[in-house]
């Protein structure tokens, strides 16, 4: 009852602050922070959403396209789709609120990233303890030989230069398990406590969804930035609709703001 009751009071407490504000002090108080990312993150370095419904591919299914039975089956829809992502991929860069996560690691406030995105702008950023769930949209694997090249080769050709066997990304296509060892990695960082960052993510896919979850069953305080209402909102602590950029630069603003105050 006590522990219910502490709750209830702390979130009406934080209610009456900024996101923001809630945030920074939990940082300032010496709380590590677990990122968990999702296309939201991306689509402010100007990355378009395929699944959205003004997406280019908006009159076909991407889980028809996106898959192994597309690989093997109607091979010129899946490179026509992939081209199509791996182009557009080239052209973009990370925003702000990608440098200041990366910023954040540097200072050990940020454990690591758990990100659902396939694009690799975290690690463009500078941050290097990413776990990325989906798989590299930037690297080739050969089907047979399982050797690995540069996404760009794939703008030129669709068969292995070593054994002509057919290349693929090397991202996760539906249908296909997660990673183990990416699996594992998240699941240590979800369960570790502290702050978990839930950034431009529906929650709605599985089983990357399971790891906010995780975090907030192991003690971890769920906050989650996304511009639409998530199937976990009622289960996180605090809750904002507002750009990702824009409340990663708040954040940022007000511990620099306290470092200030610190040194004088």
């Amino acid at each position: 009852m006590a522990n219910a009751r502490q709750e209830r009071e702390q979130k009406q407490g934080d209610a009456e602050r900024t996101f923001a504000a809630v945030l920074a002090e939990r940082i300032l108080r010496g709380e590590r922070v677990t990122v968990f990312t999702g296309a939201g993150m991306s689509t402010e370095s100007g990355l378009p959403d395929f699944r959205s419904p003004q997406g280019l591919w908006k009159d076909r299914d991407p889980r028809e396209l996106a898959t192994l039975w597309a690989l093997e089956r109607n091979p010129e829809a899946f490179r026509e789709f992939y081209r199509w992502r791996i182009e557009t991929l080239l052209v973009v860069q990370p925003n702000q609120g990608h440098h200041i996560l990366a910023e954040w690691e540097r200072r050990g406030i940020v454990r690591c990233i758990i990100t659902q995105n396939v694009d690799g702008l975290h690690g463009m950023a500078g941050s290097r303890n990413v776990i990325p769930l989906h798989g590299d949209l930037r690297s080739l694997r050969c089907v047979r030989c399982r050797k690995e090249y540069g996404a760009e080769l794939f703008l030129e050709r669709h068969d292995c230069p070593d054994c002509d066997g057919a290349l693929r990304p090397n991202v996760v296509l539906f249908g296909e398990n997660l990673p183990e060892r990416a699996m594992e990695e998240a699941e240590e960082a979800a369960a570790s406590g502290g702050l978990f960052l839930v950034l431009g993510s529906s929650l709605t896919v599985s089983p990357a969804n399971w790891y906010p979850r995780l975090a907030r069953t192991s003690g971890a305080f769920l906050a989650i930035v996304n511009a639409e209402p998530t199937p976990l909102d009622d289960l996180a602590h605090a809750v904002s609709r507002r750009a990702i950029t824009e409340e990663l630069r708040d954040v940022d603003a007000l511990l620099h703001d306290a470092g200030s105050e610190g040194g004088r």
